[in-house]
């Protein structure tokens, strides 16, 4: 309908103006809508989530030692919820996991009063971006210890997720959540923008390589050693470790 609308306008604005306006506003203006069309296309939309996901590994259905559920606002968090609940009634992992500060604490509560026992649950809502669902849930999971995680998100926010997750020293297995149904392509569009450019942002800082913490895996496996004194003062000093009740 938007559309729509800035095209009756456009034809409005063509019929009333000079040659002139026409060449100099109205061209480029068209030329900005059409393209604007292409790119919020159903058929666009498919292809640049493709782009997104083609290179990840596939589940194979192998048993791993936790779920990772990563929150990304209310409207994405029942559907990952439920896909978790799933994945675990399938016996895909003993633990579940979830990561974010404004939804970590909801998906466990819900979690648990779906029946699932509070001894399998926990997480934490210290972080606020991607890159700190990495460093905390690495922090907490690694000394238990938990190296082969099924990652649940979005697709077009998996690739970031995963080249995080695998930076911290999880082999990372993809669950697909997917968006919401009644999400227009406009707003579909405008999330694979952000994720794209979160990709670039994410690859020039050196967010997707070896971190100190990956580096130290084995170690912490191996003997129980603490990860890093800062991560664990931070997540006592906040407050945001997330246990069922």
């Amino acid at each position: 309908m938007n559309v729509l609308i800035l095209l009756v306008s456009l034809w409005i604005l063509w019929q009333a103006s000079t040659r002139r306006w026409r060449r100099w506003l109205i061209h480029p203006f068209a030329v900005g809508l059409l393209l604007y069309c292409a790119a919020t296309s159903p058929i666009a939309i498919q292809l640049a989530t493709q782009a997104l996901t083609a290179s990840l590994p596939t589940d194979l259905s192998e048993k791993v030692d936790a779920i990772v559920v990563l929150g990304r606002g209310e409207e994405l968090r029942d559907p990952r919820a439920d896909l978790t609940r799933s994945l675990w009634k399938a016996n895909r992992a003993p633990r579940i996991f979830a990561s974010g500060m404004l939804d970590a604490r909801s998906i466990v509560q819900f979690l648990q009063e779906s029946g699932i026992t509070a001894s399998a649950l926990g997480g934490e809502e210290c972080s606020q971006t991607t890159a700190e669902n990495g460093l905390f849930t690495a922090a907490i999971l690694h000394r238990q210890p938990i190296q082969k995680i099924l990652l649940v998100t979005d697709p077009p926010h998996m690739l970031r997720s995963f080249l995080v997750f695998r930076s911290f020293g999880f082999t990372v297995t993809p669950s697909f959540s997917p968006l919401p149904p009644n999400w227009s392509t406009q707003r579909q569009a405008h999330l694979l923008l952000r994720e794209y450019l979160a990709l670039a942002q994410y690859a020039v800082s050196g967010q997707f390589q070896q971190h100190p913490l990956a580096e130290r895996t084995a170690s912490l496996i191996r003997d129980g050693s603490q990860p890093p004194a800062a991560v664990l003062a931070k997540i006592s000093e906040w407050n945001c470790l997330v246990k069922a009740q």
